[in-house]
């Protein structure tokens, strides 16, 4: 393809990427994707995430602890995170969630403690958010959030919501549910929002776009969700890879990336 991706969150350190990673890797320069931002979600993966980025220049690390694990924050796991945010992109994938049996009260503690390691390391955020948009974005709001930004993970909400998060500093991150027989909401925020607010991610393993589904997501897939936001946009699959590109080295203050 004419243009380059970045895919701002791919779970190449969990089965079953990892041990194809290899393969998966060529698979996805094939296909244009030229990194890949690799969240924690748990402080256990730390390592392992760490690991891959010292390996290969492409995979670039974040480190936090998700929604659904936010029982195991305690002071010593808020120490380990600060010294990982020296070798990170990104502070993420944290936020909430209530789909999780983990209380609203134990997420929004561990999101908060986060987003401020994360302003005092001036390290941008990936917001993990499902059915807790005005919550989150008063959250974002009380800590600080918009000093650093970030990206909002897969995003679900509406595109009313999203110029909110646009305000302070976010972009929106659009995941293969954008091709998805049945999808509503991505579809109204890829239309009324300024490809210069938007990033694109496979969440891979997760999320596989519709021509796949019953196949676990990979990174070389990128270009599914890419080419259907430039089917809405009404532009060249370049353009939606240049401008989603450069959004990307803005917004996590990338160096020697090439366009």
């Amino acid at each position: 393809m004419s243009g380059r991706l970045i895919d701002t969150h791919c779970h190449l350190d969990l089965e079953p990427l990892l041990s194809g990673l290899p393969r998966h890797l060529h698979e996805a320069s094939e296909a244009g994707v030229q990194q890949f931002i690799v969240p924690g979600v748990h402080p256990d993966g730390w390592a392992g995430i760490a690991k891959l980025a010292a390996a290969n220049s492409s995979i670039l690390p974040a480190y936090g602890i998700h929604p659904m694990h936010a029982e195991c924050m305690t002071a010593h796991v808020l120490g380990t995170l600060r010294e990982r945010a020296a070798g990170a992109v990104a502070i993420g994938e944290i936020g909430i969630d209530p789909a999780y049996p983990v209380s609203m009260w134990q997420q929004e503690q561990a999101l908060r403690e986060q987003i401020r390691i994360a302003v005092n390391c001036g390290l941008p955020l990936l917001i993990h958010c499902r059915r807790a948009f005005q919550r989150i974005l008063t959250v974002l709001h009380e800590e600080r959030a918009g000093q650093v930004g970030g990206i909002m993970h897969a995003y679900s909400g509406s595109a009313e919501m999203a110029q909110e998060f646009i305000r302070l500093g976010f972009a929106l991150s659009l995941s293969g549910t954008l091709t998805w027989n049945n999808a509503v909401r991505p579809l109204r925020v890829v239309r009324n929002v300024a490809l210069e607010h938007l990033v694109l991610e496979t969440d891979a393993p997760d999320m596989t776009p519709q021509k796949y589904r019953g196949s676990f997501n990979r990174p070389a897939w990128l270009k599914e969700t890419a080419q259907r936001t430039a089917e809405l946009k009404g532009v060249p699959l370049s353009e939606v890879a240049r401008i989603t590109t450069d959004n990307v080295r803005r917004i996590l203050r990338l160096e020697n990336c090439p366009a």
